[in-house]
């Protein structure tokens, strides 16, 4: 079962309030200020194991067990944390109705790193979404947000540093606004490629079961993986969409990388191998993990299923569906697991090398964190490492490698630490 998610929660986190009013509420009750406590991973695997139907894959043969070590409290809704990448060591972290704080010295900083809770919109899961910085931060100053604005439109807006480090400037050049018909499905995440492009993972729109089919539309911008230059705007448009988008030149926005996503709340690249990982919410039944190898395009004019496919199975029509040219996920849990998932990272830090390859994600719901082979097997079966009271909404990296989380209803940052060879 799942753990019962504070009411006050149940909104804040894209897919969730849907997930959770169909699903139902069968939760075991959890203080969000817990320390994180352990269940027996060989119990889960088997269940886990009959609902994918693929064989079983270790992360590491040996001993390794997880835990959590809490680095900042105290925070309003934190939904991400990540660094800027400018060899400062500092963690930027995002609290939900707007604001970005600076975790410098195992101190959350008083003053804001930027407040633009006068722009954004906050009922249930809307806000102030996500947050990438500029390859060339160091120099250039240049980051990047994604947030709802007050009319309930997806903004992506361009910022760049003040002469105080620790201080943006207010003034953003807007990149994208992308009008959505529903409040839920405001996707979230925005990352730079290896490429040097900017990736934006967009919901569906919202309304259950995706009613305008945009997951599948070439026309609509939602439901989809953008991918844009920054750094090269057209004279209409203060970005370009590169040249070897698949959709240039062709039927299709130009923007779009890839389709078939139904709110994919947070996605990431394998900083080792350059690897697409997207954590894909679920509607009824089942969540999703997908993987895209860098070597086969990255997800280049992929077509993750939705709404056709829920997971690996039929979602409209129920049976009899088509599979073809649709990617399917490296791993699915079943909603008896959770009911919305946080995709995550693979770890290539220093500090644990017994967790090295591994790629962690969670469920907001259940708080567990499941671990899959990042170079492994195209069909796997997560390793639960830890079951936690958290509601982990994102995970994040420091310049180092190392992995953090963020706890939105018990305000937390927490860095993962591996115990094992």
């Amino acid at each position: 079962m799942v753990r019962r998610i504070p009411i006050a929660a149940r909104a804040l986190i894209p897919g969730l309030a849907l997930a959770l009013a169909i699903a139902g509420e069968s939760a075991l009750a959890g203080g969000p200020a817990a320390q994180p406590t352990s269940r027996d991973a060989e119990r889960a695997i088997p269940a886990l194991a009959a609902e994918s139907g693929a064989a079983p894959a270790a992360v590491n043969p040996s001993a390794l067990s997880l835990s959590l070590s809490k680095v900042a409290s105290g925070l309003k809704s934190p939904l991400f944390v990540t660094n800027a990448g400018d060899g400062s060591g500092r963690l930027f972290i995002i609290e939900k109705a707007g604001k970005i704080k600076i975790l410098a010295g195992g101190t959350v900083l008083p003053t804001p790193f930027l407040d633009i809770r006068t722009k954004v919109s906050k009922g249930g899961e809307r806000g102030l979404l996500g947050l990438a910085f500029h390859p060339d931060y160091a120099t250039n100053g240049k980051f990047y947000i994604y947030y709802t604005n007050l009319k309930g439109q997806i903004v992506i807006a361009q910022f760049h540093v003040s002469a105080d480090p620790n201080r943006a400037s207010p003034a953003a050049t807007v990149l994208l606004r992308i009008s959505k018909p529903f409040s839920n499905h405001n996707g979230g995440t925005l990352a730079f490629g290896p490429d040097g492009y900017l990736y934006i993972g967009t919901g569906d729109g919202g309304g259950a079961g995706d009613p305008g089919n945009r997951a599948q539309s070439l026309s609509s911008l939602l439901g989809k993986l953008l991918r844009i230059d920054v750094d090269n705007p057209t004279s209409s448009k203060p970005y370009r969409s590169p040249s070897t988008n698949p959709y240039v030149g062709r039927a299709g926005l130009n923007e779009i990388w890839a389709r078939g996503l139904r709110n994919p709340w947070r996605f990431s690249f394998d900083s080792a191998t350059g690897d697409l990982w997207i954590g894909d919410v679920g509607q009824n039944r089942w969540e999703e993990i997908d993987r895209s190898p860098a070597v086969g395009g990255g997800g280049r004019a992929k077509n993750y299923g939705w709404r056709v496919l829920e997971g690996k199975a039929c979602f409209r029509p129920a049976v009899g569906c088509s599979r073809v040219g649709k990617k399917m996920p490296i791993a699915v849990y079943s909603h008896s697991k959770g009911c919305s998932v946080t995709g995550g990272y693979v770890y290539r830090g220093s500090e644990y090398p017994g967790l090295v390859g591994a790629y962690l994600f969670s469920d907001f719901c259940s708080g567990r964190i499941w671990s899959l082979v990042a170079q492994g097997k195209p069909y796997q079966i997560p390793r639960l490492l830890r079951d936690t009271s958290l509601n982990v909404s994102s995970f994040g990296q420091a310049e180092n490698g190392a992995l953090y989380l963020t706890d939105l209803t018990g305000g937390g940052v927490w860095k993962v630490v591996a115990t094992g060879p």
